[in-house]
């Protein structure tokens, strides 16, 4: 079938027959034509098959959940980083922190402190390394900001996330800090290790048919804001993991995986309470001015779990 003759279908499918003209969301509209359309072309160029569409409108219904793993296993979460860089680049919002994907293991309300926190419970100190990161959150002209919210989450020593694995205490490596006067921030956790899709879900279904693992190395989410500046989604990659650069989710960036330093110094183990060496990292976080220019990305609606 010619591309015209499909557009036309789509066309007649989508608005050509119209029940509650009133409640028409033309946006909805707009974009729902253009996925169905290309859908259709899709099936006539590809020539899929009966049995080929099934499988995928039985793949749908069978992915629930999974679907906010699957998003950045095909790239989408990424993709929508580079456009949201594009539309800052054309504000002239360069600079700062670069941005990368949250993921769907965000939790809100975690609990806050002030400065300095400690995000781990204590249960894998045994097994895990510990880890003391730190830094300062700055605006763009490079001043300190006071009162900036930092969250950060993670996942264990086993890649594993609180709230999903209900092995963990609540609100296990998940903390809010608040930035001091200096614009400082600091934190005690363990070392995390990075997570993979479960091994028999769907999301490894189409990563397998693809010829693709669904590893991502280990990493600690970051949400930073602060008034009257946008807010960071970001995250850094621990340095020297197998996947660091072969993360499933495409989310490792350049400038995000900072030096990991292992601090072994009896006095300095000493003055943190420790009696095997630990992990430092320092990372600064640079924010930009929130203008009024129509640029997606600062805040972005989507449905999270509430603590």
């Amino acid at each position: 079938m010619e591309h015209k003759n499909i557009e036309a279908l789509a066309e007649k499918f989508i608005k050509g027959k119209i029940d509650f003209p009133d409640q028409v969301n033309p946006r909805v509209q707009e974009i729902t034509l253009r996925i169905v359309g290309d859908l259709m072309k899709a099936i006539n160029d590809l020539r899929i098959t009966a049995d080929e569409y099934w499988a995928g409108v039985e793949y749908i219904g069978d992915l629930g959940k999974e679907a906010g793993l699957l998003s950045p296993g095909l790239g989408f979460d990424h993709f929508i980083d580079l456009m949201i860089e594009e539309d800052m680049k054309e504000a002239g919002l360069e600079g700062g922190t670069v941005r990368t994907i949250e993921g769907p293991l965000y939790v809100a309300g975690a609990p806050e402190s002030k400065g300095f926190a400690r995000l781990d419970d204590g249960t894998d100190d045994e097994e895990g390394t510990v880890l003391f990161m730190q830094g300062t959150v700055y605006d763009e002209d490079g001043k300190p900001v006071p009162n900036a919210k930092v969250e950060a989450w993670h996942a264990n020593s086993l890649g594993n996330y609180s709230f999903f694995d209900e092995s963990q205490s609540e609100f296990n490596l998940r903390r809010t800090i608040i930035t001091d006067e200096n614009g400082h921030y600091g934190f005690r956790s363990i070392v995390p290790l990075g997570y993979s899709v479960p091994p028999e879900g769907m999301t490894q279904k189409v990563l397998g048919a693809l010829g693709r693992h669904g590893h991502r190395p280990a990493h600690v989410h970051f949400f930073v804001s602060a008034d009257g500046l946008r807010k960071l989604t970001t995250q850094i990659n621990i340095d020297g993991d197998e996947y660091l650069w072969d993360d499933f989710a495409f989310a490792s960036r350049e400038g995000l995986v900072p030096e990991v330093t292992m601090v072994e110094d009896a006095d300095q183990l000493s003055e943190k309470g420790l009696d095997k060496p630990y992990a430092s990292i320092n990372f600064d976080f640079h924010l930009l001015k929130n203008t009024q220019a129509d640029v997606h990305g600062s805040e972005v609606e989507r449905r999270r779990v509430q603590g």
